[in-house]
C-alpha cells in the first residue's frame, strides 16, 4: 500500500469546516459527545487502519485470500484481530443507541471511520460492516429473545453477520426467490430450505458463528415481494446452552477478480431438513425490513468507492512526484542533454491527478452530505425530520452510484499515471482496480439505482423530495455568489439545474402517458448527469468554505496551499467535468429511440 492512502487534513475539513459534524452534539441525541471526543474516536479508527488493516492488505489479496477446502472457508488471521479491535472499541455498535449498549455515534463520524479503514484495506471492512448492519436489523425489528441471543455476540465481534438475498435463479429480482419457511410447533420458529449465492463473509474461520439475515417465503405466502419474510438463520443454533450445527452448509466459494480477502460463498440451508430460522418482525414484511440494511449498505458501498479511489490517488500522486521521465515540452528541440523531469510536471499527468482529486474529495463530500442528513433525522422532529428523511432517501442512489462509477474511472486514471508499472503487481494499482469494480454491482447495480432515482425518487411525495434538494442547492448557490470570484461557478450550476429540470419534465411526460419503458430507457444516463451536478454542488460548497477560510483565517504555509488547492480543484471540476452533462442531456432530450425492442428485434 502507498505511504499515504487518505488525507486527514481533507477529512477534517470535510467533517468540520464543510459539513460541521460537531454541530450535532448540540442536540440531545448526541449530547454525550463533543468535538474532542469525535476526533479521539476517529483517531482510534486511524490507529486500527494503520496498525492492522494496511499492513495485511496486499497479503490478503495475493497470498492469504479466502479459500474453500473440505467444506471449510479460511481467511486471513488479521480478520480476527480487526473484528476484535473494533468490537472492543464499540465500533460495531457505533450506530446502536446507548439504551441498547451501543455507542450512538453520528453518521458523519461513522462515514469518516469507514473511509479511513476502507482506504487502508477495503476487503477486510466488509466483515464488520455486514455484522453491524445485520445486528441493527435485529435491534430494529427483532423480538427481545432475538436481541438477547444475538446482539451481544455480534456487537462484540464474536459472531459474524450477513445479509442473504440473492438466489441462483432470482438475481436482483427478489420476487422470484424460492427459499421456503415452514412453521414449527414453536411460535416464531420455522424450518428453512433454500440456497443463497454471493454471500459476502457468509462463512469463515475467524468467528465462532455466522448469523444469516435470510429472506424466505412462508408456506402459502402471497406471490412476489409481498410474500417475503425475514429470518435469523444461524450457522450454529443454541441448544441447551451449546452451539450445534444448524444444517447450513457452504457448497462453494466464488473466485472473485477483486476483494479476494473477503469470501463470497454459496450456501445451502435445510439439506437434511434440520435448518431452523427465527422470524424477524411480522410475516411478509421481510423486504421492507431488509431495506434498512440495504440502504445502510448502499451508503457504505458509496464510501467504499470513494476510499478505494483515495488509496489509488495517493499512490499515483506519490509516484508522479518520484518518477522522472521525459522533458518539459517547452525545451526547444528537446535537448537530449537536458535532465528528465518528474512526470507530475507534464500537463496531462496533472490533468489526470486533478481528475482523481476532484472525484475522491467530491465523492467524500457527497457521502458526508448524506451522513449529515442521517444525523439530522436523529436530532430533529416533525416537518424538519421529514425533510431530512426525504433528502437522504432521494440522494441514496446517487451516493451509491457516483463514487463507485466515477471512482472506477478515477482508479483507472491512477493506473494510467503509473504506465506499465501500474499494470503489474509491483504496485498496488492492479489490486485497487480489481477491488473497485464490484462496487458498481454491490447492493443494486448502477442500472437499478438509476431506475430508483428517475422512476421513484423524482416523483416521491409528488416531487417534494426533489424540490427539497433543489432548495438546498439553491441556498448554497446564493452563498457562493457573495464571493465575486465564485459567481461564475454558482451561475453555471444554477443554469445546469434549470437544464436538468427541463430534462426531467420531458421524461416524466412519457410516464404520464403510461410509456414507462420510454420514460426509464436511459435512466442510467440521467443518473450520470444528475450525479455530476450534485457533486458540482459539493464542489461549490467546498470552494465557498475554502474562500471563507482564506478571507477570515489568514492561513499560511500548508494551510494556505490546502485552501488554494480546494478552489483550484473546484475550477477544474467545473471546467472539465460539468460540461459532460451537455452531451448526456442532449441524448435524454432526443426523440430518437435506439434501445427499446422493436418489431424486428434490437440490432445488437
Amino acid at each position: 500500500m502507498p505511504k499515504q492512502y487518505f488525507s486527514l487534513r481533507n477529512l477534517k475539513f470535510t467533517m468540520h469546516e464543510l459539513h460541521k459534524a460537531q454541530e450535532v452534539t448540540e442536540y440531545p441525541y448526541f449530547a454525550h459527545l463533543d468535538r474532542e471526543a469525535i476526533d479521539m474516536i476517529l483517531e482510534s479508527a486511524i490507529q486500527i487502519a494503520d496498525n492492522i488493516l494496511a499492513p495485511c492488505a496486499i497479503e490478503m489479496d495475493r497470498e492469504h485470500m479466502a479459500h474453500f477446502h473440505d467444506g471449510k472457508v479460511t481467511v486471513h488471521p488479521s480478520v480476527k484481530k480487526y473484528i476484535k479491535a473494533i468490537g472492543d472499541a464499540g465500533l460495531i455498535a457505533s450506530r446502536a443507541p446507548l439504551s441498547a449498549n451501543g455507542s450512538q455515534l453520528p453518521e458523519t463520524l461513522n462515514v469518516a471511520m469507514a473511509f479511513v479503514m476502507g482506504a487502508a484495506n477495503n476487503a477486510i471492512t466488509s466483515f464488520a460492516g455486514l455484522t453491524e448492519g445485520s445486528a441493527n436489523l435485529i435491534l430494529s425489528f427483532g423480538n427481545q429473545h432475538l436481541k438477547d441471543t444475538y446482539l451481544p455476540k455480534m456487537y462484540a465481534g464474536d459472531w459474524q453477520g450477513t445479509m442473504c438475498l440473492t438466489e441462483p435463479q432470482a438475481g436482483s429480482s427478489l420476487h422470484y426467490i424460492t427459499s421456503s419457511a415452514s412453521p414449527t410447533s414453536e411460535e416464531g420458529k420455522y424450518k428453512i430450505k433454500g440456497q443463497k449465492i454471493y454471500i459476502t463473509a457468509g462463512d469463515h474461520d475467524q468467528t465462532d458463528n455466522i448469523v444469516h439475515l435470510y429472506l424466505a417465503k412462508i408456506d402459502g405466502a402471497p406471490a412476489g415481494t409481498k410474500g417475503i419474510s425475514l429470518f435469523v438463520v444461524p450457522q450454529k443454533r443454541i441448544e441447551n446452552g451449546q452451539l450445534v450445527p444448524n444444517d447450513v452448509k457452504t457448497i462453494g466459494i466464488f473466485h472473485k477478480m477483486g476483494q479476494k480477502g473477503a469470501p463470497a460463498v454459496h450456501i445451502e440451508a435445510g439439506t437434511n431438513d434440520e435448518c431452523f430460522g427465527w422470524l424477524v418482525g411480522e410475516p411478509h414484511k421481510g423486504l421492507t425490513y431488509m431495506f434498512q440494511m440495504m440502504n445502510e449498505a448502499r451508503i457504505g458501498v458509496g464510501t467504499t468507492g470513494a476510499c478505494i479511489a483515495s488509496a489509488a490517488y495517493y499512490a499515483a500522486l506519490e509516484y508522479a512526484h518520484e518518477r522522472p521521465q521525459g522533458q518539459s515540452l517547452n525545451i526547444k528541440g528537446q535537448d537530449p542533454n537536458a535532465p528528465q523531469t518528474h512526470i507530475i510536471n507534464h500537463p496531462d499527468v496533472k490533468r489526470m491527478l486533478l481528475f482523481q482529486k476532484s472525484i475522491v474529495e467530491g465523492s467524500l463530500s457527497l457521502v458526508m452530505q448524506g451522513a449529515k442528513y442521517a444525523d439530522k433525522i436523529h436530532s430533529t422532529e416533525g416537518e424538519e425530520k421529514e425533510k431530512y428523511q426525504l433528502l437522504l432517501d432521494f440522494l441514496t442512489p446517487i451516493i451509491k452510484t457516483f463514487p463507485t462509477e466515477m471512482g472506477q474511472q478515477s482508479v483507472s486514471s491512477s493506473l494510467q499515471v503509473f504506465g506499465g508499472g501500474g499494470f503489474c503487481e509491483d504496485f498496488p494499482l492492479e489490486k485497487l482496480y480489481r477491488d473497485i469494480r464490484i462496487t458498481t454491482i454491490y447492493e443494486g447495480t448502477t442500472g437499478i439505482q438509476s431506475l430508483a432515482l428517475l422512476g421513484r425518487n423524482i416523483t416521491m411525495k409528488n416531487g417534494k423530495a426533489a424540490m427539497a434538494l433543489f432548495q438546498e442547492i439553491s441556498q448554497d448557490i446564493k452563498d457562493a455568489t457573495t464571493h465575486e470570484d465564485l459567481k461564475k461557478y454558482a451561475t453555471a450550476l444554477a443554469g445546469k439545474l434549470g437544464e436538468i429540470q427541463k430534462v426531467t419534465q420531458h421524461l416524466v411526460g412519457f410516464a404520464m402517458k403510461g410509456d414507462t419503458e420510454r420514460f426509464l430507457a436511459d435512466a442510467t444516463l440521467y443518473m450520470e448527469a444528475f450525479g455530476i451536478l450534485v457533486v458540482a454542488w459539493q464542489w461549490l460548497k467546498q470552494g465557498t468554505a475554502a474562500k471563507l477560510a482564506l478571507l477570515t483565517q489568514n492561513p499560511q504555509g500548508d494551510d494556505l496551499q490546502f485552501y488554494e488547492s480546494k478552489i483550484h480543484t473546484m475550477r477544474y471540476y467545473f471546467a472539465y467535468e460539468v460540461p459532460k452533462t451537455q452531451g448526456l442531456m442532449t441524448r435524454l432530450l432526443d426523440d430518437e429511440v435506439l434501445t427499446i425492442q422493436v418489431e424486428n428485434g434490437i440490432l445488437v
